[in-house]
């Protein structure tokens, strides 16, 4: 297409779709009717020559276009689009959302467990926590939705007060995380 940059090519394609799609699903309604263009153009203030191209998807009607064909053919305008969806999802390839995806690749042992431990149910039941540290050493803040709403809930990380996690050895003394005071993460 002339003056098109390439990468709107696609959505001028999707768009051309969308007018087909739209264009087909008025035909489609006018035709299970009996009626014919004139009728249809005259009851919704439009030429016939108008609707017919959008009916073909040649022209993109406005929505208020679009609401009056639909008044002329005793529709609302979301039965339209409701139709014209269900068109959509059967011609465009569905590509699944990104965290639905890559919760279908977690659990994909064929067992039913992943490699951590966990059941393919846990997985989808799986809810994500935002852990944010205020400081090193500080209370850890745990964001999770729960079933009465976000809760959150504050805890000390488990290096801080009277156990390790790890035992204080020379090695562990030797390392450049012990003596700059970063702490491992942990896990909850």
């Amino acid at each position: 297409m002339r003056g098109v940059p390439d990468g709107d090519h696609e959505s001028e394609a999707r768009m051309s779709l969308l007018r087909r799609v739209i264009g087909g699903v008025l035909r489609r309604l006018r035709l299970r009717q009996g009626r014919t263009l004139r009728e249809v153009a005259e009851a919704a203030g439009v030429s016939v020559p108008y609707l017919s191209e959008v009916e073909r998807g040649r022209k993109e009607a406005s929505s208020e276009v679009l609401a009056a064909i639909c008044r002329a053919l005793g529709i609302h305008l979301s039965d339209l689009l409701e139709e014209a969806r269900d068109d959509l999802r059967r011609v465009e390839p569905r590509i699944p959302a990104a965290p639905r995806a890559g919760l279908a690749r977690a659990g994909s042992d064929p067992a039913g467990v992943d490699p951590v431990g966990l059941q393919r149910a846990d997985v989808a039941r799986a809810v994500p926590v935002t852990r944010v540290g205020l400081r090193t050493g500080g209370p850890l803040l745990h964001l999770a939705p729960r079933a009465g709403g976000p809760t959150v809930r504050v805890g000390r990380p488990a290096s801080a007060g009277g156990g390790r996690p790890w035992p204080r050895t020379a090695a562990a003394l030797g390392c450049g995380r012990c003596r700059s005071g970063r702490r491992r993460p942990v896990v909850v």
